[in-house]
This record gives C-alpha cells, structure tokens and sequence, in this order.
C-alpha cells in the first residue's frame, strides 16, 4: 500500500533529480494513447549520464523494496497496454531525453554508450549521421534503448544482438551490475532480464565506420517501407504478435479474414494485419478482446496460436 508518508519520502528523493507525480494519466505516456493514471510515476533525471540516473534508480528500487510496494517499468510505452483504470504502485519512467551517446573508438571499432532511456530511434540516427553502420534497421523503431534490449527488438533483418556488447543493470536488491551482452539469453523477441528482475540503466554497442551515403541510402529505403507497410498515421504499440516459427503473423490473421476487424475503439489495421490500431476513443479493455479474438479465431483457422508481443501493465 502506498502511504501518504510514502509519497513524501518519494517526492523529497525526487525533489531536483527527477520527476515525481501522483495520478498520472499513462495515456499520456503510451503510443497507443490509452491507459488510466498511474498512483505513483516516477521519472530519474540527471546530468551525469547512466551514472546518476543509476544512483536515483537504485535509491528507488531499494525504498520501494522496503516498503513491500509493486513497480513497474516503462520506456517509450511504445510496446504496452496499460490498463484503463489505471496502475496500483509505482510506474518508473526510464525516460532520458537530456543524455548524449557517447562514443570512443578502439581500432577499427567505435564503442557507443548510452543510457536506458535515451530513444533508440534517435541514437540509431545519430550513429548513422557519424558514419556509424550497424544500427540501420533501428532508425524507426518507437521505443527505449532498454526497452528495446529487454526483447531484444528487431526489424528488417537487424537485432540487438547483433551490435550490443555490454549492459549496466540493477539488480533486484538495487546493486549495480556490468553484464556482458552473452549473459542476456538474447533471442527472438526473448532476454532473459524480466526473468532475473533486472533493471536496465544503461548499454555499449560495437559499430563498425561505413560509407555516409550507403548507410544513408538504407535509411531512406527502411523509413519509405515503413511509410508504406505501416500504420503509422494512427495510435499503436507497434507490432502486435510475435512472429510465429514458419509464420508471418500478419499473415495469418489476413487469411483468418479479420483485416479491419474492429472491438470499440480498437481495429484490426487494414495497412498491416500485424498492428492494431487505436482508431480513436479506444479503451484497452477493447484492445484486449480483439487481441484474445484474434488469437482464438487465427488459432481456430490454422493451428496457430499467436503470442502477443504487446506487454500489459495494470
């Protein structure tokens, strides 16, 4: 239960080091525009990089531990339904928009480090306008360089995997941890961070120089199929289902005859099978019937039963 007493102490430990409200909208704070306050949402803020961010984080995890209170993370909310009547404790927003990327290079291989909550999008760019190959595919992924590591998120043939190296982490008791990224089970969708109750604040990538206008000229043909093949012009949480083994999910629910199947607010998207889409005023109570629909109904159709990729915080 969260005490008023526990408020204060949280709004003292904030007080010029981040961001600390109660009753928070999280639709506010979801790509898909959906979800009721939060009873408490932190954001750690500072200056000095994965360093301070750590060092308010892991004061938090430890005061919110004591105090047997449940908390929950988010990154860009790109990948969540929170639910409509709101979350019970804590939301810690691993949001940074003040840290820079910083670079060192070591022979032929140029070291990128940066903190949870700075965008992947944007540090995908950024590496991209330095010359930087490796991090093509992420220019237009919607989500945290943390949340992105936690499922190990993908796209057009790039991973995580593929360029991460190391990952800053705090454990469940709040003691900071350097993990190198073959200690992550990363896979498919799949780290083994949740498991382990592992709190992401910060990560290094190995990226390799490259010709500017190669790596630009893929950038721009990865941004026109997005353009094309996504519902970009409407509120979602990006990919809705994990790809099944042999499968396109996409696919499946086409052939199920559920594009522009609808639940409320809630469609499945007509551009994309694979994304559902906030068509306005949805609730995520619409958004988890069709969900649960789509998967009896595809399941019903082929076999197959998708597994969301959609995570839920209530």
């Amino acid at each position: 239960m969260i005490t008023e007493d526990c408020k204060k102490k949280l709004s003292s430990m904030y007080e010029g080091r981040g961001i600390c409200r109660f009753g928070e909208p999280m639709a506010a704070h979801t790509t898909f525009r959906i979800g009721g306050p939060a009873k408490v949402y932190l954001v750690p803020g500072s200056e000095d990089g994965v360093t301070g961010i750590a060092d308010l984080a892991a004061e938090t995890v430890r005061f919110l531990r004591a105090e047997g209170i449940r908390m929950q993370i988010l990154g860009n909310g790109s990948n969540v339904l929170a639910a409509d009547e709101g979350i019970e404790g804590v939301i810690l927003h691993m949001e940074d928009k003040r840290s820079k990327p910083d670079y060192r290079t070591d022979g032929d291989t140029v070291f990128a480090s940066v903190t949870a909550g700075t965008s992947f999008s944007g540090f995908a760019r950024d590496a991209c306008d330095r010359g930087l190959a490796g991090l093509e595919y992420a220019t237009g992924i919607p989500g945290t360089v943390g949340g992105g590591i936690v499922m190990n998120a993908g796209a057009y043939g790039g991973e995580i995997c593929d360029s991460l190296t190391e990952v800053t982490v705090l454990d469940r008791d709040g003691r900071k941890m350097i993990l190198p990224a073959a200690e992550l089970d990363l896979s498919y969708r799949h780290s083994n961070i949740p498991e382990r109750g592992y709190l992401v604040v910060g990560a290094t990538f190995a990226l390799r120089g490259g010709d500017r206008e190669e790596i630009r000229a893929k950038v721009l043909e990865l941004s026109a199929k997005r353009r094309e093949k996504q519902p970009l012009e409407y509120p979602s949480a990006g990919s809705t289902f994990k790809r099944p083994t042999g499968y396109f999910a996409g696919k499946l629910i086409q052939d199920a005859g559920l594009r522009g199947y609808t639940v409320g607010g809630a469609q499945v998207s007509e551009k994309h099978c694979g994304f559902v889409i906030n068509r306005g005023g949805a609730t995520a109570a619409d958004v988890r019937t069709l969900i649960e629909d789509v998967r009896r109904i595809v399941f019903e159709q082929s076999g197959v039963m998708l597994e969301p990729e959609v995570k839920f915080l209530s």
